[in-house]
């Protein structure tokens, strides 16, 4: 049986861990060549591993999806190992919270590089390279479907107290995906987000555990208040946050051919939430 990614080349920042990692191994099972991304090499390196190890085909591309230089290499790295590009999943991301009153421009910047500026560099870097496949392509005849995903949250579509730096740039992301929607339509090219609401990782988990991520030089608290947490679950209506591998197949099915006329929409994967 012929698997529904076969030869198809994949970016997928973030990769390293959670729901990138998810998605990542969910794209190399269904016959994808997948570019992982992390901020440090040993998760990369182990995600390349274990695709390898499964008998697909993947490469790492390490660093910071903010840093000016990175959306050339990820970018390149596609183009260069595999001779294409077919799917791009922005996915990178985390959160660092504060009311309004208290939060800092440092803060408030992070999120919008992190949700927003690292997206529209590698989408930006994209074009030409997805312009030029599909020109030639159809000089022959022949019509091949590209799939964008962006990754947004509930927070970007209802808001979410404490986040207005996360939640402003995941309401961005959706502007971004609309608008694309529109201007890459005519290269063949789907262009759709997911916005994820309760999905347990190592950045949901509980924050009485005092766990903190080194990211980009900085050290940044993670974890959800421990009622908080509890109330957010007793709210979903199946009762329960979702998984990394239940978010990724969110993800899949905006890339499979079946949703070949899907584009510029938003697909909640939230367990049943549908406002906060």
């Amino acid at each position: 049986m012929t698997s529904k990614l076969d030869g198809k080349i994949a970016l997928v920042s973030g990769s390293g861990r959670g729901i990138g990692r998810s998605i990542a191994l969910k794209f190399a099972s269904e016959g994808a060549r997948v570019v992982v991304n992390d901020l440090d090499a040993g998760p990369a390196n182990e995600v390349v591993a274990e695709i390898r190890e499964a008998g697909g085909q993947a490469i790492a591309c390490i660093g910071s999806v903010t840093a000016p230089d990175f959306a050339e290499r990820f970018v390149g790295a596609a183009v260069n190992e595999y001779k294409g590009l077919d799917i791009i999943v922005n996915n990178a991301g985390y959160t660092w919270d504060n009311v309004t009153q208290k939060m800092s421009d440092e803060q408030w910047y992070a999120m919008i590089d992190v949700h927003m500026t690292a997206p529209f560099r590698i989408l930006r870097t994209a074009q030409p390279v997805i312009r030029a496949l599909s020109k030639s392509e159809l000089e022959v005849g022949h019509r091949n479907v590209r799939k964008v995903v962006n990754i947004s949250s509930v927070a970007g579509l209802f808001g979410n107290a404490g986040q207005i730096n996360y939640s402003g740039a995941k309401a961005g992301i959706v502007g971004m995906t609309q608008t694309l929607a529109k201007e890459w339509g005519r290269m063949n090219v789907t262009v759709n987000c997911v916005a994820f609401g309760l999905i347990k990782t190592r950045l949901t988990g509980d924050a009485a555990d005092g766990a903190t991520e080194r990211i980009d030089g900085k050290d940044i608290k993670v974890g959800v208040n421990p009622d908080l947490l509890a109330m957010m679950e007793r709210s979903i209506p199946l009762g329960r946050g979702g998984t990394p591998d239940e978010a990724a197949g969110a993800v899949y099915l905006l890339t499979i051919p079946e949703s070949d006329y899907i584009s510029g929409q938003t697909l909640m994967c939230t367990g049943g939430i549908t406002g906060l």
